[in-house]
């Protein structure tokens, strides 16, 4: 095993790749980290599935040397459970850097188990999950969590957080009520930033270069692609002034979805391709009936012939 010790990078602005169920896979990271991505998170990892030796739980875990700074983000009820996931990941994981931890998913079936969002309703539990990993890893300790409802009650849950040893808070900008919709509220980022100097990470609504420029004019430390990542796989290497043009872009695609074929089966990979052809796809001509064509492939062969602009039999 090969264990990263935390190293002083962590500690610089940075622009990562946002924990995502079902996307952060270990080829979807690889893919981020070859592109322009400083930091990358794997898929939200349940605890209790880690305790209860779930195959499929313990797969989430894979990593490999082509990956750069990586946060395992895990979630739990409370800080028991969190430990012990934890140190199930210490076993197995080859290379992580820091601890994340979910208070910001809203699904009802993460929810409902006193896991994500539900948290932000419970500090004093937050705040032992907190001090239960700073205690046991010489690592940082990441959460991410949601604006609350009232902007004193958000300053005051990251207060708990930084107090318990948090060594960054990420704030999506909308609550758990909304969900995804809606807009992000980015003035509470902004607010965050300003009275905890060092120790803000921003999340919610990353759809252009602006809005990256945007979030760390606020002072925040890092910034977090999710959905805007899937809509233009290509802004990190944008933000770094790093432009393709659109055959490029088609063939660096093709070849991630080889790797992702090796790691995971063609039908994992074809997936991630649609995901991330969609967003591409806009920027070449005749790319709404390209879209559809696509998002109704059944291999990647098709898919391919479609990034290519082939669709002849």
């Amino acid at each position: 095993m090969k264990l990263l010790t935390p190293n002083s990078s962590l500690l610089t602005p940075k622009l990562a790749l946002a924990p995502l169920a079902g996307v952060t896979t270990l080829a979807v990271r690889e893919f981020f980290s070859d592109h322009g991505a400083d930091l990358t998170h794997t898929e939200m990892i349940s605890c209790a599935g880690l305790v209860r030796d779930n195959s499929k739980t313990f797969d989430m875990l894979r990593t490999s040397s082509r990956e750069r700074d990586l946060i395992v983000q895990l979630f739990a009820p409370d800080e028991k459970i969190l430990l012990a996931g934890a140190m199930k990941v210490r076993e197995v994981c080859e290379r992580f850097c820091g601890l994340g931890i979910n208070m910001a998913c809203p699904m009802p079936k993460i929810t409902k188990n006193n896991c994500g969002a539900a948290l932000l309703k419970s500090p004093a539990t937050a705040s032992a999950m907190v001090k239960a990993l700073k205690s046991e890893f010489d690592l940082p300790v990441w959460v991410k969590i949601r604006k609350l409802e009232r902007d004193i009650d958000t300053l005051n849950f990251v207060e708990t957080l930084a107090a318990a040893g948090a060594d960054n808070v990420c704030i999506h900008g909308r609550t758990a009520a909304q969900r995804y919709e809606g807009l992000a509220d980015k003035n509470i980022v902004r607010l965050a930033a300003e009275n905890f100097p060092g120790l803000i990470s921003a999340s919610g609504d990353v759809k252009t270069v602006e809005d990256i420029q945007n979030y760390f004019s606020f002072g925040c430390v890092c910034v977090m692609l999710a959905r805007g990542a899937i809509a233009n796989p290509f802004m990190f290497e944008e933000f770094h002034g790093k432009f393709r043009d659109n055959d490029e872009r088609v063939e660096i695609l093709i070849k991630f979805a080889t790797r992702a074929k090796e790691l995971s089966g063609e039908h994992k990979a074809l997936v991630a391709m649609k995901r991330f052809a969609g967003g591409m796809l806009k920027f070449s001509q005749g790319s709404a009936e390209k879209r559809r064509l696509a998002c109704t492939s059944t291999s990647l062969d098709e898919i391919t012939k479609i990034l290519r602009g082939n669709t002849s039999s």
